[in-house]
């Protein structure tokens, strides 16, 4: 695991409207309008903000909420959990380590096979790096995820 990822000030000026307001500002992206929602590539999700890397797609599913789903952070040190009660509701933020970037939420009604879990995390927090540039991208230590014989190139088991 790399230590080297934080917040970058000149990433911050690089993003986008939406970007900024999901990641400095804890906004939520519109429900099934959103870039990462349906996708089904083989690769990993890094912080917009950081790099620092978070989710595979070996754990993605289709929750059917319109936000892509995960069972579990791919380095669980790069996520950081906070009690939410924003909303008159109790919930559970997910925001990066590094850079401190609102991600989304984490709720209980995952696929209890995977553990339980659905981080629930908004595509504008994102940036995807696709199984064919792993190596290029700084990432390679990543591949053997998808180079084992129980995952396919395409996504998800």
């Amino acid at each position: 695991m790399n230590d080297h990822y934080e917040k970058n000030p000149e990433a911050v000026t690089r993003l986008s409207t939406r970007q900024y307001e999901v990641t400095q500002k804890s906004a939520t992206e519109p429900a099934f309008d959103n870039e990462f929602w349906d996708k089904k590539d083989a690769g990993i999700y890094v912080d917009v903000v950081s790099g620092e890397p978070l989710f595979a797609s070996t754990k993605k599913y289709d929750s059917g909420c319109g936000w892509p789903s995960f069972t579990a952070p791919l380095d669980p040190t790069n996520v950081v959990e906070h009690r939410d009660r924003a909303f008159g509701m109790v919930r559970t933020e997910v925001r990066s380590t590094h850079a401190d970037s609102h991600l989304g939420h984490v709720f209980t009604d995952g696929p209890v096979s995977e553990g339980g879990l659905r981080y629930c995390i908004n595509s504008a927090a994102l940036r995807f790096i696709p199984y064919e540039e792993l190596e290029s991208e700084g990432y390679g230590e990543y591949r053997q995820l998808f180079d084992d014989s129980s995952t396919t190139k395409e996504g998800t088991r």
